[in-house]
Order: structure tokens, then sequence, then C-alpha cells
């Protein structure tokens, strides 16, 4: 099995603890990926500065493919955290050369070699999702909480795995918006609900999995372990409540240490 993938990263910056720690959605899933014992690349764009070549080190050092991520000249993304009752709180956002990419055709040969590509709102490759998904290869897609976004209607029917974050938990409006999305096109719609679990609806039955209690000390990137332990599932040809069950383990063992991958 191999992973493609592709869109934003940064440098989540701990102003209160003076650390910085390589970080951005696809970025983290592929690290959780080979994590799990499965191959994955990322392909983006640093800047030429410091924290450029940190990312791009942190990611060979975890074994994930680097060959196409390409440097602008400028700063490389970064995200301020702060924390607050061990939770963490975004700050400042910085997009810095992120604002210029753009795959390439070689870009888009490449993640379709792969065996599913995954990306997140932020990834600035909704223009390329409809070229990737015409060569045959499977697409997940991270829309966090932005529901409401107007890139899901453009995004949503080029997606087979499709990803929410919802606070509020098992309500009829969630279930309703679910419905609406997989009609669109998606195969399965996946919502992450914090500590209230998750759930997934595949058009026919919702199906709803709990969380795996453990002591919390950061919970960066947890929704993203969820999103690559449950990807990995489902090339592994898993049931859904399995995928939910390995989501759910992958994103206890991420929230146990600060920073989105130790």
């Amino acid at each position: 099995m191999r992973i493609g993938a592709v869109g934003d990263n940064c440098m989540d910056v701990y102003k209160q603890a003076g650390k910085a720690f390589p970080g951005g959605n696809p970025v983290n899933v592929a690290v959780y990926c080979v994590r799990l014992g499965v191959e994955a690349s990322y392909t983006g764009v640093v800047g030429t500065d410091d924290y450029g070549e940190l990312l791009k080190d942190a990611l060979r050092n975890k074994k994930v493919d680097v060959s196409h991520v390409r440097e602008l000249p400028g700063q490389t993304a970064i995200t301020e955290v702060d924390f607050i009752d061990n939770d963490r709180v975004l700050g400042d956002y910085y997009e810095g050369v992120l604002e210029h990419f753009v795959l390439t055709d070689e870009d888009i040969d490449f993640l379709a070699s792969h065996d599913i590509v995954v990306s997140g709102i932020w990834g600035k490759i909704e223009k390329s999702l409809a070229v990737i998904k015409s060569k045959g290869v499977p697409i997940a897609f991270d829309f966090a909480d932005k529901l409401d976004h107007p890139l899901v209607v453009e995004i949503v029917p080029h997606v087979d795995y499709a990803f929410f974050s919802y606070d509020h938990g098992d309500d009829a409006f969630i279930r309703d918006y679910m419905k609406t999305i997989q009609a669109k096109g998606p195969q399965l719609v996946i919502v992450t609900m914090g500590e209230k679990g998750s759930m997934v609806y595949d058009g026919d039955s919702f199906f709803k999995y709990g969380i795996i209690p453990c002591k919390v000390v950061d919970t960066m990137g947890a929704g993203d372990s969820y999103v690559a332990a449950f990807i990995c599932g489902i090339l592994q040809k898993k049931p859904i409540e399995e995928c939910m069950g390995m989501g759910a383990r992958n994103s206890s063992i991420t929230i146990q240490y600060q920073g989105a991958w130790e």
C-alpha cells in the first residue's frame, strides 16, 4: 500500500514553550501512515528558510518520501499555537510560499501512482482533484470543521472518503448533513466528534464509535491520526467499524505527547 499526501504544510510554533514542530494536515497523515507500517509520500512546497529544511529533514527521518517537495524563495508556512487547559488554540497563520503552490503535471502523475491520495481544505489542490480522480486513484479529503465552506460543494463530487469534524455530537443536523454530502458523490462520509467519538454514513446506515480513554497532553494531530488510520483500514478492506476503531486508537497515541508527532 502506498498513500500520497498532498497540500499544505506548516511549522506549528508554540510561543509559550519556545518550540516549533512540523505539521499540516497532509504532512501529519503521511507521518501517521508510516507509523502504521504503510508507505507514504508528501507533495508540497516549502520556503528557502531554516523551517523549510527542518520540515523536509523531519519527514525524511520519519521515512516519508519527499521527492516531490519543492522549494520556493521565501518563508515556510507558520501557525502560532497556544495552550489552554491542555488543549491547543491556533493563533495567527502565515501562509508564506504556499500562496503560490500549484500541482505540476509531473506531481499529478506521481500522485496517481499511489493507492489513495489524501489532502485537506487548506491544501490548495481543488483545481486538480478532477484530473487526479480521472486517473483512477481514490481520494480522501479532510474538510475539518468547515461544513459550510464554499469549497465543499466544489470538491466533494471528486472525493471518495469525505472527513469532517463536528463538536456537537450525534444530532439531527449532522445526520442530515452527512446524508446530503454522501448523495453528492463520496462512498463514505466520516465525522469525528472529539470526546464524543466518530460517526460514518455509507448511504444506507450510520456507524458510531467511541474514544480510547488516555491522558491528554496535546490534542494537535488527533484528527489527522484518525484520518490516517481510517484510510489504512479502508485500503486493507477492513469493515467500517474496524476502520473507526483503528482511527480512535491512533488518535489516542498522538494526544499523549506534545506536538503533532514525536
